[in-house]
């Protein structure tokens, strides 16, 4: 069995989409995800200049070896253009051994630890009384868990408040937009939004809260303490991950739960995280982090202390990256939530899909493969648009975090 060709389609129903498709010699084929939010053309560039002309000839049963070959033999290894491109061949080869065997892609990595995957919603609101609102219909929705994020007063487009009220989508100029941030206000402020969401509806459910870097260590602890009589499943990227002994000190002062790990690419990344357990969940995700083969390294990792995943899911990913997502989710041991944001009308007709959500659980299908195909021809509908993420700016023009 050999790969015969391969295609990058790059397509944009509501946002940008980048997908490799690989193609054998018996006539099935396999597909993955490789965008990259923002920065997409560099990741079509790397797979078609780079990486299609060095698999095509190779047995694609071989995933291991292919792994091997991408990450240590470029030399130039990690980095988010490197992995999405090693993760989005790594997907598609998984998607093909899954078809030749006949099997849904969680059979083959070893079957059910569970029967569906817990998931999360993102509830967002100008204030606390939107947010409020907005977390109620989550609520109506049937979500067990949902990430609660405010506006905040003297804050200009505050981080996690955007369009629609089932999906945020942050990438939203042709050039990057410019937020403000002032973590004084902030501090004082998102406190009060699960003081008033725990009076609201008691404790049955799940309550999440994004960071987004925006906080020093101390500020982390800080607001980590604050949020504890709430109980929050956790707090998210509370501070920059780059220098992960950081953690140590938020874990001296807060009991708060706390989650990193979207914008990792390798298990070094996570390792001292993990092995010094300053974390409780890790958020590596499929396409960022190297594919099913890498991820699972990191889980595994991850299971000897105790941590739990909780891949990020936001609408940056295509479904293919969801639907390969939920088959890890329903094998992986140690999984802990998945963030499920809602794909619009015109993607999930680009890609159909076989999973659906139910009573706050998404379930995978049953077809052999991670069950998501793309509409080529109504992918070319939808062009490349130029999208870029905002930048954050402090009140003296400081470049800050986003």
């Amino acid at each position: 069995m050999k790969i015969t060709s391969a295609k990058v389609i790059v397509t944009c129903p509501g946002r940008n989409f980048v997908t490799l498709k690989i193609m054998t010699d018996q006539g099935v084929y396999g597909i993955g995800d490789a965008t990259m939010n923002g920065r997409e053309k560099a990741v079509v560039a790397y797979l078609e200049d780079h990486v299609i002309p060095c698999i095509v000839g190779m047995d694609p049963r071989r995933i291991e070896d292919i792994w091997q070959y991408l990450y240590r033999g470029a030399y130039w290894r990690r980095g988010p253009v490197t992995m999405r491109a090693i993760a989005a061949v790594d997907v598609a080869l998984w998607d093909i051994k899954a078809k030749m065997a006949g099997m849904p892609l969680y059979q083959l990595l070893g079957g059910r630890s569970r029967d569906g995957v817990m998931v999360y919603g993102h509830a967002n609101g100008s204030d606390i009384a939107e947010t409020v609102d907005a977390v109620g219909q989550y609520i109506d929705l049937g979500y067990k868990a949902i990430r609660a994020q405010t506006g905040v007063p003297g804050i200009k487009d505050a981080y996690g408040v955007g369009r629609g009220k089932l999906f945020y989508e942050p990438a939203d100029a042709a050039l990057p937009s410019v937020t403000g941030w002032d973590t004084r206000k902030a501090l004082n402020y998102v406190p009060k939004l699960f003081e008033k969401l725990r009076e609201t509806y008691g404790f049955d459910h799940h309550l999440l809260h994004d960071g987004h870097h925006r906080y020093t260590p101390q500020e982390a602890a800080n607001l980590g303490k604050m949020l504890e009589p709430y109980q929050l499943f956790w707090l998210e990227d509370v501070t920059p991950a780059e220098n992960q002994e950081a953690f140590k000190l938020i874990r001296q002062h807060t009991v708060t739960p706390l989650a990193v790990g979207e914008i990792f690419n390798t298990i070094w990344d996570a390792k001292d995280l993990i092995q010094n357990q300053l974390i409780d969940y890790v958020r590596c995700t499929i396409v960022s982090a190297g594919g099913v083969t890498h991820l699972r390294r990191i889980a595994d990792l991850a299971a000897l202390y105790q941590i739990r995943t909780g891949s990020h899911g936001a609408t940056d990913l295509s479904p293919v990256t969801m639907g390969t997502a939920l088959h890890f989710d329903t094998w992986v041991p140690n999984f802990g939530i998945q963030e499920y944001m809602r794909h619009t009308e015109e993607t999930d007709a680009v890609f159909p899909h076989d999973y659906h959500f139910e009573a706050g659980e998404l379930f995978c299908g049953e077809t052999p493969g991670h069950g998501v195909d793309i509409d080529e021809e109504l992918a070319a509908k939808y062009p490349y648009k130029p999208a870029y993420l905002p930048v954050a700016r402090l009140e003296d023009g400081t470049m800050w975090n986003w």
